[in-house]
């Protein structure tokens, strides 16, 4: 475990030209709830949990069902085609992605959805039920390279290769318009919890990878409550990207072997995302292995199962109690961003 505390905020080098996170959630709502699937998911407020942990409230934002996805990842790609559906531009495009398996759920559903073709790049490490999973809803899937970052440069030269269309959920210079985008729709996971809460947590625990769910959820929570939250960003010591770049001051490729935070094991951050948590986030926190097993395995007994990565933001907590002297009265707020690998 590492702890870095984010005071004063990060000042970034190069991302003058990067947009922040969007916090439009109205607009969001407005076209994600004509989806005959786009049910709420539920908050639960744990108190057996609240007291073994020694604290006053722990509510879980449980996105193991949304759209019957699997993930909160179901709100992202498939808002962006639904967009393009909206213009007229979806019909007959082939949208290609990289994905640890979530993020190609929701490109092959979108594309499913809107009579568009989908092709998702995948890594060797990826298991082959989220292949089997992408492959049931009709896209088509490739195996390339041993990570994630080889995954995605397959997929960006078959975008070049073919005339596809690319729909990452990561931004870099000069791609921007669809994460920010993608992004976006995370922000109806955000926007319900703030309804769904009765009281203001005092802490929220995000899990990240290359930031997008962490980044939007962060940005809602500071315009409805401003400081008054503990934002806590996690990601696996393996793939310590934001936490890396907020450290240095600029985007940095973080290095180290794979991680079995498989949906979290990202090593470069998207630059949209890191320029929101830059300013938003109070602290950064990174997991070993057997901490983020842990999270999933105390999951696991009180009755939600799912893997290492969703329960990544429970494990935050687990680590971090003493060092952040979260207190009895501390009302907690994680994302269950997952179901069961």
């Amino acid at each position: 475990m590492e702890i870095y505390h984010n005071t004063p905020r990060a000042n970034l080098s190069g991302l003058d030209d990067v947009p922040s996170p969007s916090i439009d959630h109205q607009t969001v709502a407005d076209l994600i709830e004509r989806c005959p699937e786009a049910g709420q998911t539920p908050l639960h407020d744990l108190p057996d949990l609240a007291a073994d942990m020694g604290v006053a409230s722990i509510w879980i934002k449980d996105e193991r069902n949304r759209m019957g996805l699997g993930s909160f990842k179901a709100l992202g790609a498939a808002y962006v085609i639904a967009h393009d559906a909206k213009a007229g531009q979806a019909k007959g495009r082939t949208y290609v992605t990289a994905s640890a398996g979530n993020h190609g759920m929701s490109v092959a559903a979108g594309a499913a959805a809107f009579g568009a073709s989908a092709v998702v790049y995948i890594a060797e490490t990826v298991p082959e039920v989220f292949a089997d999973r992408l492959r049931g809803l009709g896209a088509k899937v490739v195996r390339e390279g041993a990570i994630y970052e080889d995954s995605m440069a397959a997929a960006l030269k078959a975008a070049d290769d073919n005339g596809w269309d690319i729909l990452s959920d990561t931004s870099w210079p000069g791609y921007f318009e669809r994460p920010h985008r993608l992004m976006e729709g995370y922000l109806m996971l955000m926007r319900e919890a703030i309804a769904q809460l009765p009281v203001v947590p005092t802490h929220i625990f995000l899990q990240a990878g290359v930031g997008g769910l962490a980044g939007s959820c962060a940005a809602l929570a500071r315009k409805t409550w401003g400081a008054a939250p503990v934002i806590v960003i996690v990601e696996p010591e393996l793939a310590p990207a934001l936490i890396a770049s907020v450290q240095a001051g600029k985007f940095v490729t973080a290095k180290g072997p794979v991680s079995n935070m498989g949906r979290l094991d990202c090593k470069e951050p998207s630059l949209i995302a890191l320029k929101g948590l830059a300013r938003d986030a109070d602290v950064f926190v990174t997991l070993t292995e057997d901490e983020g097993t842990a999270g999933a395995d105390l999951m696991q007994a009180h009755g939600f199962p799912t893997s290492t990565s969703g329960a990544a933001g429970l494990a935050g907590l687990m680590v971090t109690q003493t060092a952040l002297g979260i207190a009895a009265d501390a009302r907690v707020l994680c994302i269950l961003s997952e179901g069961p690998a």
